[in-house]
């Protein structure tokens, strides 16, 4: 283990999510690592290196102070304005403590945009309650000291037993239909890809804005009909939705803070991870 490796100790919060799941497994091995989780099952109340948090009714400080972690990795989820008062709790804490800090954000802080895919600075702006909560929190880390942040924007991530490919498979099971867009382009990413890059990120100390979608684009009906043909032998029912009549982007392109070849995805890659 390198001694860098070993000095760090990473709060992930929300690392009973699909995501922070994720992480915690890639850095547990490297890091002293530490992770919090909502509602109580076996797996995290007998692991002693979580604990137990509500954004809703609990303050993110007790956690911060029990931990005293040298990262924070945010893959929060809950009520957006709980969500907003931690963060700025959490602010608070990397300018006294000197920690840094990982916040996950999404492409959908551009989903005001739809005529072009977007780079990392690039005015955010958007038209959804999760991209202007998104933006929110951006904007309130933004302004702390810039070497102590990241912040890492996601297209839709996918991974073998992730959430979006079981909702199709149940889907598909009990004759439902699965929403495909056919005017949306878009990128996309693998779980396991997000996690080694968020690793190399903390090794190599980097901080700024970074995306971490596929250097590709796709549109969202062939993608989704590409991960259907593997997943199912069964014909699954397919709901086309229109949300304009011209073709939309969604897409978190990487252009200035771009990591190695080793580390970068495309959606070819993607699918071929999927069928393993």
């Amino acid at each position: 283990m390198k001694k860098d490796e070993q000095k760090h100790r990473i709060l992930i919060l929300g690392a009973s999510g699909y995501i922070g799941y994720s992480i915690y497994k890639e850095l547990g091995p490297y890091f002293r690592t530490y992770g919090t989780y909502r509602t109580p099952k076996a797996e995290f109340e007998n692991n002693k290196q979580f604990f137990q948090y509500n954004v809703d009714e609990d303050d993110v400080y007790e956690i911060l102070e029990a931990c005293k972690p040298s990262i924070i990795i945010s893959t929060l989820r809950g009520d957006f304005n709980a969500q907003i008062i931690a963060h700025q709790h959490i602010a608070e804490y990397v300018i006294t403590s000197g920690c840094r800090i990982i916040f996950l954000s999404s492409a959908n802080a551009f989903d005001a945009y739809s005529k072009y895919p977007s780079y990392e600075l690039d005015k955010t702006l958007s038209h959804s309650v999760y991209g202007h909560f998104k933006i929110k929190i951006e904007n309130l880390l933004l302004r702390l000291p810039k070497r102590q942040v990241a912040i890492v924007r996601l297209p839709m991530v996918f991974g073998i037993n992730c959430p979006r490919i079981q909702d199709m498979k149940q889907a598909i099971a009990t004759k439902e239909s699965v929403e495909i867009f056919p005017n949306l382009i878009m990128n996309v990413t693998l779980d396991k890809k997000v996690t080694q890059q968020i690793h190399y990120i903390i090794n190599r100390n980097k901080y700024g804005i970074f995306h971490l979608g596929s250097t590709d684009l796709v549109h969202h009906d062939e993608f989704i009909k590409d991960i259907i043909a593997f997943i199912s032998k069964e014909k699954a029912l397919l709901k086309h939705v229109y949300t304009t009549n011209d073709d939309r982007y969604l897409a978190v392109l990487p252009k200035y803070n771009k990591l190695p070849k080793h580390l970068q995805i495309t959606s070819r890659k993607v699918l071929e991870e999927l069928q393993k």
